[in-house]
């Protein structure tokens, strides 16, 4: 499938559902998924090592999930942070459906799936996890980063997966660069071809 398919608002074809078996939180789910959505049929490896890699996500307030297809990252968060709301974006209209209806299949009343522009941009996130779209080109890519990072809430964390031959490092020094002194960007970890890369807001009071 091209890419770009699957980047736009309205994906051509059908919207035609159908099952899908995955592991998510420890356990099987049973869910929804489409074609003319990213990888319709599981969990792709960049998503699955990030799951696998990071810490858990706070456990109270704001959870994003930047570019969440059917879902796999938001209903985690949501899953190991029943307490928090979790913001699930997307561009494509049928992921912002099919994750509203798997977080509904799940009993999961504190997720919500949206464009981007329906999020109140005065809300800040505690977490932010995500496997970000790299394919749709550098600039778009930085347009979206730089749109989400900074609204880290004060001590809060964002975990970024990004393939290492598809410029994890240079991203890292992107950040690096772009983001003001109140940020730190690291690398968490390198898992087979993917690298974590973590960025921090400080908190208001010294730890």
């Amino acid at each position: 499938m091209e890419s770009a398919h699957y980047f736009s608002a309205t994906p051509a074809g059908p919207f035609t559902r159908k099952p899908l078996t995955v592991e998510l939180a420890g356990e099987t789910r049973r869910l929804q998924t489409s074609s003319g959505i990213f990888s319709p049929d599981g969990i792709d490896k960049g998503t699955a090592v990030l799951l696998a890699e990071v810490p858990a996500p706070s456990p109270t307030g704001n959870l994003l999930d930047i570019g969440c297809g059917w879902g796999p990252i938001a209903l985690t968060m949501a899953l190991k942070a029943p307490h928090a709301h979790v913001y699930a974006v997307d561009v494509n209209e049928r992921c912002i459906a099919l994750t509203g209806e798997n977080a509904a299949a799940l009993g999961l009343s504190n997720v919500s799936a949206s464009t981007p522009e329906a999020v109140d941009p005065e809300v800040r996130f505690d977490t932010i996890w995500s496997n970000p779209p790299i394919r749709i080109g550098k600039d778009e890519l930085h347009s979206l980063l730089k749109l989400w990072l900074p609204r880290l809430a004060p001590g809060g964390t964002a975990y970024l997966v990004v393939q290492k031959n598809l410029g994890s490092d240079s991203l890292q020094r992107w950040l690096a660069a772009e983001l003001d002194g109140s940020f730190t960007v690291t690398r968490e970890s390198t898992s087979k071809s993917f690298r974590i890369l973590k960025v921090r807001k400080a908190s208001l009071t010294p730890q």
